[in-house]
């Protein structure tokens, strides 16, 4: 048995049995990771000392037999965007290299509260602004489904690390399908909670009305576990919410919506014909399916591109080499305070984050805020309504979560808004705050294809039953 392949439930089971300890599970993973990601290049920062107290705490927990929380000794990896005291936290741009993280995310100390193992921080698209997993300063991550292939973005190093079998699940941030994404892609699990649903408080801010923590996991009910620990409600983040643990309908009682909107021409055929057998599956269980549209979908990836760049321009403004993070200040060149500014953004920042920013500024700049920003806010104001209408009819609504297969390295590279467009099924969840998840549905040894299934606002657990459902189904 290769323990490294163990769901959370799996793993935690043997912990409990004590057919292995958590400081052996933990090596193993430490082992595998010195082999594989060397090539695969999940992992910005390994924390091997560290995840060995952990695992040592956590045996020490095991062996008095008492009811620990269902996490306890699990190894995982988080996104290089959310703080682990103690950890660099570089967002994989060159602007935050050596800089450390001085306190821990609201979520993280919701996993070390049950006991996790950190192995390390994972690769991303700098600053989280990415679909591809291409725009990290510290190298691209591979696919471990097929290496010639993107791994999606940003959260590339989350969910490359678990589709390895380099961690049992991992944190990542989704702001645009960041999770969704990636997971399809790589054919593993990714869960966006509700908006507000899991803390945001240290997660570096790329788009704050958009980002979301979410889950990389090998299953649906590891995704459920992880959200029952770090779903808590946050005094340090002002849009923390509480998310009710409803149960899903029964899968005979569910009405399911397909938004024709979503199959759209241009769109891969097998992905959709995938996508359809997928959606068919659930009729067979007795769910009722009917078309449905959300007229607004045309227009909100433009709206989508306008408020991200925006609030990431202004998060962003923040790294101007004088505070703290890379400076050219010293730099022999350097003889005004604004040199300071634009030598260091310059060469601190690579090349996305720099288009978006400029986007941003240009949206929000005198004579173009009511033009661009203003107007995006009220699309998105109208695609939330077309989800509230939609919502009145159907319990959840499913679609492709990505129109494509992963396409292969530097296909889209030299141009970024064909690469944008690969975003166009995930932002509208993100714009209207919906509970969102990404399943495989792929058959085994094809290319990966996820079904992305959408639920009310904190309908969470809706979602999340619908998935674990469907996956009983796909594995028989």
């Amino acid at each position: 048995m290769d323990i490294t392949q163990l769901t959370i439930e799996q793993a935690g089971k043997g912990l409990r049995n004590m057919d292995f300890s958590a400081q052996e599970l933990t090596r193993s993973f430490l082992d595998r990771i010195e082999s594989e990601d060397p090539r695969i290049n999940s992992y910005i920062t390994v924390c091997e000392e560290e995840a060995f107290l952990q695992a040592k705490k956590a045996d020490d927990l095991l062996k008095k037999g008492a009811d620990l929380p269902a996490l306890t000794g699990i190894p995982c990896a988080i996104k290089d965007i959310i703080m682990v005291e103690g950890v660099k936290c570089t967002a994989a741009s060159k602007m935050l290299e050596n800089y450390v993280a001085s306190y821990d995310a609201g979520a993280v100390k919701c996993l070390k509260q049950q006991g996790v193992v950190i192995l390390g921080k994972t690769n991303l698209d700098q600053f989280a602004a990415g679909s591809s997993g291409e725009y990290s300063a510290f190298g691209k991550t591979l696919n471990p489904r097929d290496e010639t292939r993107i791994p999606g973005g940003s959260s590339s190093g989350s969910a490359a690390s678990v589709a390895a079998d380099l961690c049992v699940f991992s944190l990542g941030s989704d702001t645009g399908g960041s999770v969704r994404l990636p997971a399809s892609f790589c054919g593993v699990t990714g869960f966006k909670p509700s908006y507000g649903a899991v803390s945001r408080s240290g997660l570096m801010a790329m788009a704050s009305s958009l980002d979301q923590i979410g889950i990389l996991a090998k299953s649906a009910m590891d995704a459920e576990t992880v959200f029952k620990a770090i779903s808590q409600k946050d005094g340090l983040d002002s849009t923390s919410v509480v998310v009710p643990e409803i149960k899903g309908k029964d899968v005979s009682k569910l009405k399911i919506g397909v938004p024709g909107e979503y199959f759209v021409k241009g769109m891969d055929p097998e992905v959709e014909k995938t996508i359809r057998d997928s959606i068919r599956r659930f009729e067979g269980m007795g769910a009722e399916v009917q078309e449905i549209s959300l007229p607004h979908t045309k227009y909100a990836l433009a709206a989508y591109y306008i408020i991200m760049p925006s609030e990431l321009s202004a998060n962003l403004a923040r790294f101007d080499g004088i505070k703290y993070g890379f400076s050219k200040e010293s730099d022999p060149g350097t003889k005004t305070l604004l040199d300071v500014y634009l030598k260091t953004r310059q060469e601190g920042f690579g090349e996305e984050i720099r288009r978006r920013i400029m986007l941003g500024t240009y949206s929000l700049s005198a004579g173009y805020y009511d033009a661009y920003y203003l107007k995006a806010q009220k699309v998105r104001t109208l695609v939330r309504q077309d989800f509230s209408r939609a919502f009145e009819s159907v319990d959840l609504i499913m679609s492709p979560t990505s129109p494509t297969f992963p396409f292969k390295f530097g296909e889209k590279e030299d141009d970024p808004v064909l690469m944008y467009l690969s975003d166009i099924f995930t932002i509208s969840a993100n714009l209207a705050g919906l509970p969102a998840i990404s399943v495989p549905a792929a058959k085994p040894g094809s290319l990966p294809v996820g079904l992305q299934i959408m639920g009310k606002p904190l309908g969470d657990f809706a979602v999340l039953s619908a998935a674990k459902k469907f996956e009983e189904t796909w594995k028989k």
